[in-house]
C-alpha cells in the first residue's frame, strides 16, 4: 500500500478524517465544477482528494509537509494529469506556483496550529484581503475556532475575529465532526465551516477598514469593559457622543454587543473627526 507503514506524527498535527459522511458534506459544500482549480491543504493520505479527482474539477494542486506523505500521494494519484502535490509548508509557498493555474476554491483539514496564519494567507486581512481571493474555501477547523468566525453578536463567542472575517467574507456552517471522525481521534470537536470571500466591491474601503482594525485591537482588549471605558480619550467627550449617537451606538455597550456594521459606522466617524477640516489649523 502507498502508506505502508506511516503513522500519524503528532508534530505535524495529523488526524485523519475517515467519515465518509463528511467527506461527502465538504465535496458538497465545494460545489465544484469543471472551471474549478482546487487547491487542497493538508491532504494526508488522499481520503478527500480522491473524492475531489472524482469531481468535474479542472485539476487539484494539493499542498503536503510530510515529504513520506507526498511520496504516497504521488504514488496513489500521479497517473491523473490533473493531480499535482507540492511538499512544502503552505505559509511559506508561493501560492499559485509560476506556470500552475490559479485556484479558484481551497479545501483544507487545516493543522489547528496554523489556522490563524492560513486564514490571514487565503482570505486575507482588513485593509489588505487576499490578492487573488477564492471563490469559496472549505475549511475543516476546531470546532471553538468556527464557531467564532461565524459567530453572532452578543454570543459568548463573538470576537473581534468575528467581526473581521464577517467584513471580508460571508460565514456559515457546514456540519459539526466528532472526535471519532478521525484516525486517531483528536482531543477537540471539530466544524467543516464554508467561507465566500465578498467581492472587491463588497468590501470597506482601506482607510475605513483600518480604522475598523485598530477599534477592535482597542477595544477587544478590554472585551468585559464598556466602550465608554474603551473609546475614552480617542477624542473629547461632546465630540465622542456625538459620534457614537451618529454611528448608532451606546457607550455603556460592550464591544461583543456590536455587529460588523456597527463597527464599519464607528471608524467612518473616527476617520471623520479625525480629518481637519479645509482650511482648518
Amino acid at each position: 500500500m502507498t502508506f505502508s507503514g506511516h503513522r500519524a506524527r503528532k508534530r505535524f498535527g495529523q488526524h485523519w478524517l475517515q467519515d465518509g459522511q463528511v467527506l461527502d458534506r465538504i465535496l458538497a459544500a465545494a460545489e465544484l465544477d469543471s472551471g474549478d482549480h482546487v487547491l487542497e491543504v493538508g491532504p494526508g493520505r488522499g481520503a478527500l482528494t480522491e473524492r475531489l479527482l472524482a469531481s468535474p474539477a479542472a485539476s487539484v494542486l494539493a499542498v503536503e509537509l510530510d515529504r513520506d506523505l507526498v511520496a504516497g500521494l504521488r504514488q496513489r494519484f500521479g497517473a491523473d494529469g490533473r493531480f499535482s502535490v507540492i511538499e512544502g509548508d503552505v505559509l511559506a509557498l508561493q501560492l499559485p506556483p509560476p506556470g500552475r493555474p490559479v485556484p479558484t476554491k481551497v479545501v483544507a483539514n487545516i493543522p489547528y496550529n496554523i489556522t490563524g496564519p492560513l486564514l490571514e494567507l487565503l482570505v486575507g486581512r482588513l485593509g489588505r484581503p487576499a490578492p487573488c481571493p477564492f471563490e469559496r474555501l472549505v475549511l475543516l477547523v476546531q470546532q471553538e475556532v468556527g464557531q467564532r468566525i461565524r459567530a453572532k453578536p452578543g454570543s459568548s463567542a463573538y470576537s473581534a475575529l468575528s467581526v473581521r472575517m464577517q467584513l471580508l467574507a460571508r460565514c456559515s456552517s457546514v456540519c459539526p465532526v466528532p472526535p471519532r471522525s478521525f484516525s486517531p481521534p483528536p482531543k477537540v470537536n471539530s466544524e467543516v465551516i464554508l467561507i465566500e470571500p465578498l467581492p472587491e466591491a463588497a468590501l470597506p474601503p482601506p482607510e475605513q477598514a483600518l480604522a475598523v482594525e485598530r477599534l477592535l485591537r482597542r477595544c477587544f482588549a478590554a472585551r468585559r469593559k464598556m466602550l465608554r471605558s474603551s473609546l475614552a480619550g480617542l477624542l473629547p467627550p461632546p465630540a465622542l457622543a456625538e459620534l457614537v449617537a451618529t454611528a448608532g451606538v451606546d457607550l455603556r455597550q460592550r464591544p461583543q454587543e456590536l455587529g460588523p456594521e456597527r463597527w464599519l459606522a464607528l471608524a467612518t466617524g473616527l476617520n471623520r473627526a479625525s480629518t481637519p477640516s479645509p482650511g482648518g489649523a
